[in-house]
């Protein structure tokens, strides 16, 4: 998942050199076996459309009304997009949490294991989240 804009912008990059590294693979067609030929671009293709699936969804992000979280597992990657979706840097998010903003990339490129629930609350109450469950009790 894209976290932060330079994070998109280098994204696009990938796909603008997974693209001419497409067209160029063209030349290669009648050189090489044509299974070999196929898997070479079936990966580039493939690489693509994972590519522009991460790139959608931080473009969706910021239109989200609401996110859906059904896993607890699910809670790190989750407050990663409510800050995408706010339209918080980490660097402002840091600030509404009076940490560096290093502690907040860290957060998330661990998936908040390091933070305790009190800073996991904080950080909920930074992004103005209200989270409402159904526990059920089998």
């Amino acid at each position: 998942m894209i976290q932060n804009q330079r994070e998109y912008n280098v994204t696009k990059g990938q796909i603008e050199l997974l693209e001419s590294a497409r067209i160029h693979s063209q030349t290669a067609e009648g050189k090489v076996d044509p299974r070999v030929y196929r898997a070479m671009i079936a990966g580039i293709e493939d690489q693509l459309r994972e590519l522009r699936e991460q790139l959608h969804e931080y473009d969706e992000l910021g239109r989200a009304r609401s996110l859906s979280l059904t896993r607890t597992e699910d809670l790190p990657q989750t407050l990663v997009k409510a800050r995408v979706a706010r339209g918080y840097t980490q660097k402002e998010l840091a600030k509404r949490l009076n940490v560096r903003p290093q502690q907040v990339q860290r957060y998330e490129a661990t998936g908040y294991r390091s933070a305790s629930l009190k800073r996991v609350l904080e950080v909920m109450r930074a992004l103005d989240l209200k989270l409402e469950a159904e526990i059920p009790l089998r």
